[in-house]
Formats: structure tokens, sequence, C-alpha cells
């Protein structure tokens, strides 16, 4: 996309091509006034200046009634069609993009931003939309007044015919040269709106951390500054705008003067066989043509936004950063057996590796537990199980399988994910918990809502299951949002089931509940936990500890505590603190 915006633009509308062709029949057809028009009103004139017969005169005003009745059809069939093409093609750009969007690995979007993602599902669309609409009308308005004047002068008056054609071309030239500045300027002005729409999602995802430090000055600035570059940034594109479109007007008028005193001198001396119609007829398809070309500088800055539009959804569509599940096979069942053999990731940007030769071999229905302190790679470790990330060196395998010659999708419907900031959507407790699921019976709803400790304050909720839980759940608590997620991962009744902080936001007592209950749900399922509070994983049939992408220990946990390592640690660490607290 990013190559060639035009040739872009005919493959997107590659399927839609004959309505395309006869849109624009139709529309020649309705729009046949505009040049039939000062024809016929030249041949008028001409009769009544040569006092020819009435028949011929009614002739004329009989066609100008049936080109212009003619219009109202015409145009029905041109919009009908026209609209079913621009919305087809509308339609296939959002759902490619959101297609795309899923096939992408998850390290493009730790490089991307949300705000930016959704102006191009929206914003670019709807740009490439409103300059397809701008260059189906006016355009095609365009091509046929340029067609029009051009084979008529032609035909009636063809002395003429060389002023048009050597005024046309210079008049492009000078379009051309604007247009480039032009580009610039659109380019800019999309920069500064990618980046207030960042600010702005950033600000309403902060929004509790900053109505909490009284930040709200500090974040106001920030879009005040923001709103500041784009109020700039429009304002020299509305300028230069400004100037072009003046002086494209000033220009083309001066030459349709020129025309009207070159027309009349031939007609008032009697050169060339110019009559008074032929005045009237070259200066309206003079400043037809003038009206054209205008028409056609006016369309550049929405032109230029729609490549520009174009080039942007090329950064996602054209992304090779794609899992690569395309022709390999599927993952029939999982039992759950994981292995980890040499495995060692890099990210793009870092120095050093977020995981380094790591090994483990996990049965069906043990639980390994990952800690260490931040950055140590626990997260890395569990995205590279779930397959968000493949590794540089050493191989992952499910069941004896090497997991990067399957289908990963098909992979992952056998795992469920608890992650460490529960992720809900605005809809009903039921709706959460059995996302993607289709029909579920109550009584499974009831089974996972209770095994997660949940069933309790959902029953005491207004509309128990069926309460709508607001936008990312804001209606309930954060222990409770946790829970919620924690029955949406058991009702998928998964082989693997992946903790990533899982219990981090409850209280004791919710947390004593969900471990008995996660006691009996891990049984036959192998189970990755990564966790802070080390009380959460002292019945893990292995302990794995990482400190900065290294393993440094593993173990029991008595026998960890009892080897005096990090882990050790780490743990009277916490100790300490939790007596602190209780004190």
């Amino acid at each position: 996309m990013g190559e060639s915006p035009i040739r872009t633009l005919l493959y997107l509308f590659e399927e839609q091509k004959l309505r395309v062709l006869f849109a624009f029949i139709f529309f020649s057809i309705k729009h046949s006034p505009t040049w039939v028009i000062p024809l016929l009103t030249a041949n008028t004139i001409d009769i009544i200046a040569s006092h020819k017969s009435l028949p011929k005169l009614l002739i004329n005003v009989g066609i100008l009634v049936l080109v212009t009745l003619q219009n109202w059809p015409m145009n029905l069939l041109y919009v009908k069609l026209q609209s079913r093409a621009i919305r087809e093609v509308e339609n296939r750009l959002r759902s490619a993009l959101v297609e795309r969007m899923q096939q992408l690995t998850m390290g493009f979007y730790l490089k991307s931003n949300a705000g930016v993602l959704q102006t191009k599902i929206v914003r670019d669309v709807e740009n490439i939309e409103q300059m397809v609409r701008s260059l189906s009308d006016g355009g095609s308005t365009a091509i046929n007044g340029v067609v029009g004047a051009i084979l008529i002068t032609a035909i009636k008056v063809p002395i003429f015919l060389p002023f048009f054609l050597v005024l046309a071309p210079l008049i492009a030239i000078f379009i051309a040269k604007l247009r480039f500045r032009l580009r610039s300027r659109n380019e800019e002005f999309r920069g500064e709106i990618e980046e207030m729409s960042a600010r702005v999602n950033e600000m309403t995802t902060l929004m509790p951390i900053t109505r909490a430090h009284g930040l709200e000055q500090s974040a106001l600035q920030t879009m005040y500054d923001s709103f500041g570059n784009v109020k700039r940034a429009g304002l020299k594109l509305d300028i230069f705008n400004a100037k072009f479109n003046a002086l494209a007007w000033v220009t083309f008028q001066m030459a349709n003067v020129l025309c009207l005193a070159v027309a009349s001198y031939c007609a008032l001396k009697g050169k060339f066989g110019v009559t008074i119609g032929d005045v009237v007829l070259l200066t309206s398809f003079f400043g037809q043509l003038i009206g054209s070309v205008i028409l056609l500088s006016s369309l550049m800055p929405q032109i230029a936004k729609g490549f520009a539009s174009i080039r942007s959804l090329g950064e996602v569509l054209e992304s090779p950063d794609v899992e690569a599940n395309a022709n390999k096979p599927a993952m029939p069942q999982v039992i759950g057996a994981v292995e980890l053999a040499k495995v060692t990731f890099t990210y793009p940007q870092g120095n050093r590796p977020a995981i380094s030769d790591f090994s483990v071999s996990a049965k069906p229905g043990q639980m390994i537990a990952l800690v260490g302190p931040s950055g140590s790679g626990k997260s890395t470790l569990i995205n590279l199980v779930i397959g968000f990330l493949r590794p540089q060196s050493g191989v992952i395998c499910v069941d004896g399988h090497d997991l990067s010659k399957f289908d990963l999708r098909t992979f992952r419907k056998f795992i469920s994910v608890v992650p460490q900031e529960s992720v809900l959507f605005e809809g009903t407790v039921r709706d959460n918990i059995t996302y993607g699921l289709g029909s579920v019976s109550d009584k499974r709803v009831i089974e996972a809502l209770q095994a997660a400790n949940a069933l309790d304050f959902v029953n005491e909720l207004p509309d128990g299951v069926d309460t709508l839980v607001g936008e990312r759940g804001a209606r309930i608590s954060g222990g409770q949002r946790q829970r919620l997620a924690i029955a949406r991962a058991l009702i998928r009744n998964p082989r693997i089931l992946i903790l990533d902080e899982a219990t981090s936001a409850l209280d004791s007592q919710s947390e004593s509940a969900i471990q008995l209950a996660l006691e009996t749900l891990m049984q036959n399922r192998t189970t990755f936990v990564v966790a802070h509070r080390l009380s959460t994983v002292q019945k893990a049939d292995l302990i794995m500890v990482l400190d900065k992408g290294e393993l440094i220990e593993s173990g029991r946990h008595s026998d960890l505590v009892d080897a005096g390592g990090l882990y050790q640690r780490l743990f009277e660490a916490q100790a300490f603190a939790d007596d602190a607290g209780g004190k």
C-alpha cells in the first residue's frame, strides 16, 4: 500500500469495476446537460440572429427539455451503483483490518498505540471513503466537462482547439507544482491528529491514577499542548489551501477573460467563421474547462488525505509481523505436557535476553510456579508458552509436538488465561464469562462462578448474572472483576491453565477461598502460575525462580526456603512485610 496508493485503490475496487463503469456511464448521461445546453443555446442564438424558421427553434427547445428531464432517473441509477461500490469497499477494508489485527503477533501490539489503531479503522477508512466519493462526483464532473468542451469545440470551432489544448497542460503543471507542498502539509496535520488521538486514549486510561494523585492540571496541560499542535498544523493547512485555491481561481478567470476577448474579436471582424452563438459557446466551454480544472485542484487536499490514509492502513495490512499460522495443521487435542528446551528470547529493543537458555518439563496436571523480582522474565515466559512470542532459539513442545509447526489459534482453544489485570467489556456478567462460547447453560455459568468464589457477590447484584458490569467492569470492585475473569477461564474447561497474578486483586479471605477452589480445578490440568506473593505458590509441584531472564533456582517451597538463595530472601522479605502490615 505504501508504494503505490493509486494501484492499491484500483486493487480495492477490482471486484466493483462493473458497478464503477456503469455508474460512470449513468453519471455521464445525467451530466450531459452541462455541455449540451451551451451547444443548444449557441444554436438558438444563431437561429434568432439569422432569423431562421421557428421549427428549428422548437426542436432545440424540445431537446433541452428531454436532456434536462433525464437527469432524475440517471442520477438515481448512478447513486445506487456508486454507493454500493463504495460501501462494499469500505466494509471490505474494515474487515481486512480487523482480520489482520487478529493475525499480527503480540509483539506488534507492544510497539503500537491502541488509539492510533482505532484511528486507522475509523478515521482512515472514512478518509478513503470520502476521497473516493469526491473523485466519483467531482472527478466525473471534471472529466465530462473537459471531454465535452474539447470535443464540441473541435467540431464546432476547431480553430480554437489549440488554444484550449495549450492552456489546459499549463494549468495542470501549475497544479502539480503546488500539489507536492500540499501533500507534506496534509501529512504533518495527520501526524498531529494521530498524536492527539493517542493522548486522548492515554488520558482516559489513566483517569483513575490522575484523579487519585491530583494530577488533573498536568493531564489537562498535556491535552492542551496536543490540541495546540493540531490547531497550528490545521491553520497552516487551511491557509495554504486558501492561497492555493485563490491563486488558481484568479489565474483561471483571467484566462477566461482572454478567451472572451479573442472570440468576440473574431466574431466582430468575421474571422474564422466565428458567429455570435460561437462566442457564447466558446466562453461557456472555456469557463467549463476552467471550472473542471478548478474542481480537480480542489480535490487535491482530499486526494492527498486519502492517499495518506491508504499508506497508513498499509502499516497494518502489510506489516510483516504476522503470526505464522497459514497452511499449518490444527492441534486436534491437548493432554497438557509442556516442555521448553533451551529457550532464548530477546525483545527487538532489548540489550540482553529476556529469557536465556531456559528449560522446564511440565507433566499433565502439574502446577508450575514462576517467581522472581520484576523484570526477571516471568511474563515473557508465559507469553512464550501461549505462543504470543516465538523464541529465537530452543524449542517449545506440547505433548511432544513442536508448537511452531501447528496453527497456534487451534492450540489456544485448550488454554485459559487469567491475566494480571482483568479485562471486562461493557456487557452483563453472563456475557463476560461466556465470551466467545455462544450459548452456555445456566448450570455451567453458576458452576464457574461458584468455583471462582464469585457466586455470592453476583447473586447480590441487581440483576444477578444479567447485571451490566459497565465499561471495563467499572460498576464492580477490582477483586470482583478478577473473580469474574477467573470464572471466564474456568468455564472453558482448559487443559492448560495460566494464572498471571490471578489472585493479586483479592483480599486475604477471597484469596484463600480461591486457592481452595483452584486446587480442585487444577487437577489433571497443567497450570502455570506467575506470582509475586509467594503464599499463593507454596503447594506448587515445581517453583522456578527467575532473575534477569535466567533460571536461578528450582524445586519445592520447603527445599527452596532451606536452600538460602534468592527465593528464601524473597520469602522472608514478604513475611516481614506481612507482619509489619498486620501490626
